[in-house]
């Protein structure tokens, strides 16, 4: 409790943030302006929740999610870094990194004229992240939360050697229903198909998914649209600093397997990701900054 009155003396904003106590005791970062509303977990700097004041929520979160520390969170929008999937030569890493399960310290925090609110957060490496990247870097994770959904994710190289990095922004985005989902902005991009051993393809046309999807799309830098029959709207997913995409749904058999995605939780979901990943390594020279953002916007169909 000690380090939330600390963190509301310091950071916390009348009318646009406060700091609580979340799921399983996590401090939580609560934005709820004129706007939008969104909460947001120290650990992992991890967004659980965004809604648009007026819209249906855009950000999915299990309902069997489970909130523990130095544990991924089921939903929202988890941050894949400093590797994307599985470490590249040591099976015992964490899958995805270790920046989404360990603690993020808040360095600043703003209400800005639009009336969106921004929070930064900078990551703390623990003795485990630091065994398993030893290079010298900072790594923030600035969220401004308006209108839309801003999300930059800043590796800086302060060390004198260059390192490579994978990440992604796996964001889950609530939708009506699966079967009326399709998903624009990939035609014609070859991605590499992980339920099918990896094999690469190239996508002939809108994405609908009617079974297991788990595909990374390469050397893409275009939008993504997220197109919902039900819920009729588009989620809009721009990004710069990426060159990859990852569409992922589970599907039934899966879901089943994972016990934290809820009944048929599947159906109400789609991750939409933005980042680089595969053939799209980032290099990152000493001294240089490298920043991938993305912005999620809901239309109206």
């Amino acid at each position: 409790m000690s380090n939330l009155k600390s963190l509301n003396h310091h950071f916390a904003i009348p009318g646009h943030l406060t700091f609580i106590e979340g799921p399983g005791g996590m401090a939580v970062a609560r934005i709820q302006n004129g706007l939008a509303s969104s909460d947001i977990a120290l650990q992992g700097a991890h967004i659980l929740t965004f809604q648009p004041k007026g819209e249906e929520p855009v950000i999915w979160l299990s309902p069997q999610a489970k909130f523990a520390p130095g544990k991924s969170v089921r939903g929202g929008v988890p941050v894949c870094w400093p590797w994307f999937g599985n470490h590249a030569t040591e099976a015992g890493f964490p899958a995805h990194g270790f920046a989404r399960t360990i603690e993020w310290r808040v360095i600043d925090s703003k209400a800005l004229p639009s009336g969106a609110t921004r929070i930064t957060f900078e990551l703390q490496k623990n003795a485990a992240a630091r065994a398993q990247w030893p290079h010298m870097c900072h790594l923030r994770n600035i969220i401004t939360v308006g209108r839309e959904l801003t999300i930059e994710l800043v590796t800086q190289n302060t060390g004198t050697s260059p390192f490579e990095i994978t990440e992604a922004l796996h964001t889950y985005f609530v939708i009506g229903d699966i079967d009326a989902v399709q998903i624009t902005g990939l035609e014609g991009c070859e991605y590499l198909d992980k339920v099918d051993d990896f094999k690469r393809k190239t996508e002939p046309s809108a994405v609908t998914i009617t079974s297991e999807v788990d595909r990374v799309y390469l050397n893409t830098t275009a939008d993504c649209v997220i197109h919902d029959q039900k819920l009729n709207r588009r989620i809009r997913v721009t990004k710069t600093g990426s060159h990859s995409a990852v569409v992922w749904n589970p599907w039934i058999e899966k879901t089943k397997q994972m016990g934290d995605l809820g009944e048929n939780g599947y159906r109400g979901m789609v991750c939409v990701e933005s980042g680089n990943a595969a053939d799209n390594v980032v290099a990152v020279a000493p001294g240089e900054t490298h920043t991938l953002r993305a912005v999620y916007s809901v239309e109206k169909l």
